[in-house]
């Protein structure tokens, strides 16, 4: 076995020379403890990109491997927190000398919630995709927290239009009554004939990115799941029995909403909550009436910040 390995990378200059702005791996399989916000760590399977830049225009290339073997450092002898990832970011810039002076980050993930039914008492699972972008400039560390959130929405026009349809099969089916019991109307309202209309709704997801502020020191993944459930009122369900079906009918009866009212809670949601320095939020309702969806996009509106 020879001794000495070429090392091409180190002892050759590029072609072309020219500085990047990304040079590394992308799609790195890997298991990660998760240190969030619900107090219980969590062993997450995460696809993870791991990035440096090249700032001298003659190096042929970055030493990829040196950074899967920090991240894979992280993943059997710490756990993934705010800390942990500045660190990494750290080590993957002290890695490269003098080719690189910053990094970056990205961690895709399912988050799994257990999730209580409406009313039955009921529990299932709830998967919330996430996505952890960190990245560190010239000494300057920002973190960026993605996430969707599935939940159901109400069309109020729809609700409109189906309320006047059962007001003229009330008016019709009773016209000629001069006087009407309640237990009569009662008995009618239960049939398929006195709901004669539904309104449309449809699953509808909000995209949520946000910037945390400094001093945070965990990820708000369970906060934030939960402040925009909370908001919205109708979060699709995991384990449902009859009664939960009802609730999630009602709920969604009395909380009927345009795209355009559902980016506005959130967005005030979101202006409100301290720990988030700047948000960007998509809200799409994937139409049960239409073939194409209705959108919604928000940001906080800081000049630097995140443009719609």
């Amino acid at each position: 076995m020879p001794t000495n390995l070429p090392d091409v990378a180190n002892h050759l200059t590029a072609q072309t020379e020219g500085v990047l702005e990304r040079v590394g791996m992308s799609n790195i399989e890997v298991p990660l403890m998760l240190a969030s916000d619900d107090n219980h760590p969590r062993m997450v399977s995460a696809s993870v990109s791991a990035y440096v830049n090249l700032i001298q225009p003659q190096a042929k290339g970055i030493h990829m491997s040196r950074l899967y073997l920090l991240l894979d450092k992280l993943s059997t002898e710490d756990s993934l927190t705010v800390s942990s990832l500045e660190q990494l970011l750290q080590e993957f810039i002290t890695s490269h000398g003098d080719l690189s002076d910053s990094a970056q980050v990205i961690v895709k993930f399912d988050y799994h919630m257990r999730r209580s039914s409406l009313v039955s008492g009921k529990q299932g699972w709830k998967a919330y995709p996430v996505v952890i972008n960190g990245q560190l400039q010239q000494g300057k560390l920002s973190i960026e927290l993605s996430l969707d959130v599935p939940y159901s929405s109400t069309c109020p026009c729809s609700a409109a239009l189906a309320r006047q349809l059962i007001q003229e099969a009330f008016q019709q089916k009773f016209a000629n009554d001069k006087s009407v019991e309640l237990e009569q109307i009662h008995d009618w309202l239960g049939t398929v004939q006195g709901i004669v209309a539904t309104p449309h709704s449809q699953r509808s997801v909000a995209e949520i990115k946000v910037q945390l502020a400094e001093g945070v020191t965990e990820f708000p993944i369970k906060a934030l799941v939960d402040g925009v459930e909370n908001t919205l009122k109708t979060p699709v369900q995991a384990a449902v029995k009859r009664e939960d079906e009802q609730e999630f009918a009602r709920l969604n009866g009395q909380n009927l909403m345009f795209c355009e009212d559902a980016a506005r809670k959130l967005k005030y949601l979101l202006d409100n909550t301290p720990i988030f320095s700047d948000f960007w939020l998509k809200v799409n309702h994937l139409e049960s009436l239409h073939a194409h969806d209705a959108v919604s996009i928000a940001t906080k509106g800081l000049e630097s910040g995140y443009k719609a």
